[in-house]
């Protein structure tokens, strides 16, 4: 089922260096090539807008911001997204839950499997 990942470029909106890291790992340990990490919603939504990407990994909030522009653009371009979180789907605002979302603290089977549910829809 990982080898549904392999070779799959992901890119990372996290602003939390720690975080940042630990996904990046926990991506690679999967066969995922991380694009990212992006630290601001900008260079997340410019990142999101132009990149060759199969998916991607998204904070909810982004130092003080929002993430919901580059989940715009990604959904303005066809591509799959999982939103994490420390509150939950329950956290987010009505328009985006549904969405695969994983809960901080995260584990690297959570995000295996909100990754494959966002890819396989």
């Amino acid at each position: 089922m990982a080898e549904d990942l392999e070779t799959r470029r992901i890119l990372v909106v996290e602003d939390e260096s720690l975080v940042a890291m630990l996904l990046e790992t926990i991506l690679e340990d999967l066969g995922c090539n991380v694009v990212g990490p992006e630290g601001t919603v900008a260079a997340g939504a410019d990142t999101a807008r132009s990149a060759d990407i199969d998916a991607a990994l998204l904070d909810v909030n982004v130092a003080g911001e929002l993430v919901f522009p580059v989940a715009e653009a990604l959904k303005g371009r066809g591509i799959p997204f999982v939103f994490s979180t420390g509150y939950g789907e329950g956290g987010l605002p009505e328009q985006w839950r549904g969405h695969p979302t994983i809960q901080k603290p995260f584990t690297e089977v959570a995000v295996r499997d909100a990754l494959l549910e966002a890819l396989s829809r």
